[in-house]
Formats: C-alpha cells, structure tokens, sequence
C-alpha cells in the first residue's frame, strides 16, 4: 500500500492509481452495434511503466480514451484514485484530466503560434497558476528535457524529436500522476525515437511517474515493466519484464 504524510494526518491510499473494471464502450452503426472494448479489466499500479499492445481494431484508442478521462464507457467501472469516473460528465472529466494526466501524443498537437515556453505553460492556465510560477516551472521543464536553450522557437523552429521532447515537458506542466503516452514515437525516425523513449524512462525512475505507453510497437513496448495485449477489446495477457 501507499501513504501520503501531511501535516494533519496519514492518509491511506489504493495500491491502484487506475481500474477499470469489465469496461465496454459500444457505437450503434447502422442496425449494427459495434462492440470496441468488451469487458477491458486493467488495473495499473501506483509507479507502473505499463505497455498496452495490439493490433489496429483491437480497442488501443478507445481504452486511451477511457484511461485518460477522454470518454466514458458504455458501462463498466473506471476508478481514478478510488474515485468511479464513469458517469461523470465532461466539465468534471476535463478538470479531473488537467489534474491528474498529463498526455504525450503521436502528433505532438503543439499550438504552432507559442513557442516551446509557451506550450508548456499553457495547461498550467487553465489551472489558475499565476504568471511568475508558470514561466518558473516551464524553464524548470526545459531544463529537464535538455531544451533550455529553444524555449523561445516556435514548433516548426523544432526537430521532430525536440518537438516531442516539449510534449512531454508540457505533459509534466501539473505535476500529474499519470503519463499517457499514445504512439509517441510513431512519427519519429528510430534513433529519435530511441531518444523520446530513454526520456519516458528517466521520468518513471526519477521523477516515480506511472506512465501507461499505449503503441504496436513491439520494440518500443520492450521500454516498459510490464506489458498487456489487448485484441477484440479486451485483455488477452500480460508480461511482466524483471
């Protein structure tokens, strides 16, 4: 189990930061339903480098969705920290996403017109965070991710790999507990790819972050702990790496 100490008292947390429980997420096509999850049961651990694996069609985008409070099930149980997310509606879920995951994206998805300073501090505004703290803790995040010196470029002054390196800053901007990363190598040459990737790995060694890697890529699965296959919506097994 894992404790958090505070000045008040102790209190006691679950073992599990995410859960989702015999989740499915159903679309009616036509006269047809479509079944893209079918009883997904994941639990993801505090401090887990957790791999999700498949094939295309085999759910990967819609369990993101689901892990990452993008969308919410057709029925089932998701529990963020204990707390069942899945009827909640979407002002809740957006400010439970700011909070608590930070998300890393095949596409980068950086605003063109900020640079990289900007980007990051950006979802700390949507937070309330002052000025003075947001441009501190944004030069703190280039420092991390060796970019100290293209805080003030634009995306399209960026390689691909140090426009990848600023996703994963501004994926760190609230401090959350969860890193999603979704296909973040999938637009990177191998050997930048390598690079993205040893930064994953530094961040859940030394800054103790759950990443959840989400990709089919077999190579790029070998960086995690622990690794689930999903196929047909649903987890088929799991490896856990020593």
């Amino acid at each position: 189990m894992v404790y958090i100490i505070t000045d008040k008292n102790k209190k006691k947390l679950s073992e599990y930061v995410i859960e989702l429980e015999d989740v499915w997420k159903s679309y009616d096509v036509g006269d047809t339903v479509v079944n893209a999850l079918s009883g997904l049961t994941l639990k993801v651990k505090r401090g887990d480098f957790l791999a999700v694996m498949g094939p295309s069609g085999s759910g990967k985008s819609t369990s993101m969705n689901m892990i990452g409070c993008l969308d919410v099930p057709t029925k089932g149980k998701i529990l963020l920290e204990e707390m069942d997310i899945s009827k909640l509606h979407e002002s809740d879920l957006a400010q439970i996403r700011g909070q608590k995951i930070g998300f890393i994206f095949q596409k980068f998805n950086l605003i063109p017109t900020l640079t990289a300073k900007e980007n990051i501090m950006l979802p700390m505004t949507f937070q309330g965070i002052s000025q003075d703290a947001r441009e501190k803790k944004a030069t703190e995040l280039l420092k991390l991710v060796e970019l100290e010196d293209r805080g003030d470029h634009t995306p399209g002054e960026l390689s691909g790999g140090q426009q990848q390196r600023v996703a994963i800053a501004r994926a760190l901007a609230n401090d959350p507990e969860v890193i999603l990363a979704d296909e973040p190598t999938g637009n990177l040459d191998t050997k930048t790819g390598k690079i993205v990737m040893d930064y994953l790995r530094k961040l859940h060694e030394t800054e103790k972050k759950t990443i959840i890697l989400v990709t089919h890529d077999e190579n790029v699965a070998k960086t995690a702990d622990r690794v689930e296959y999903l196929k047909d919506g649903k987890i088929m097994k799991d490896k856990t790496r020593t």
